[in-house]
């Protein structure tokens, strides 16, 4: 609990209006991994996650992201 308190006190203090959480931090930790080209199996253990399934959902969120980028700021994406 103190964790959760910490961040969100921090949270209010910088003025972020999203909700945030520790959970937040350990995903965007994760997703910023992916997106830097971290091997996932390495993600995976440092999430102490158990099966990889659950670690590639930062693959595919991370490639929506890109895709989506592409398709809004690229000059021939329309």
């Amino acid at each position: 609990v103190m964790v959760y308190t910490i961040v969100k006190k921090a949270a209010l203090r910088a003025a972020i209006t999203k909700n945030i959480s520790p959970h937040t931090l350990r995903h965007s930790f994760a997703t910023h991994l992916v997106e830097n080209g971290a091997d996932i199996h390495i993600v995976q253990h440092m999430m102490g996650h158990s099966s990889i399934t659950t670690t590639e959902r930062y693959i595919h969120m991370s490639q929506r992201h890109l895709k989506e980028a592409v398709s809004r700021f690229h000059p021939r994406a329309n």
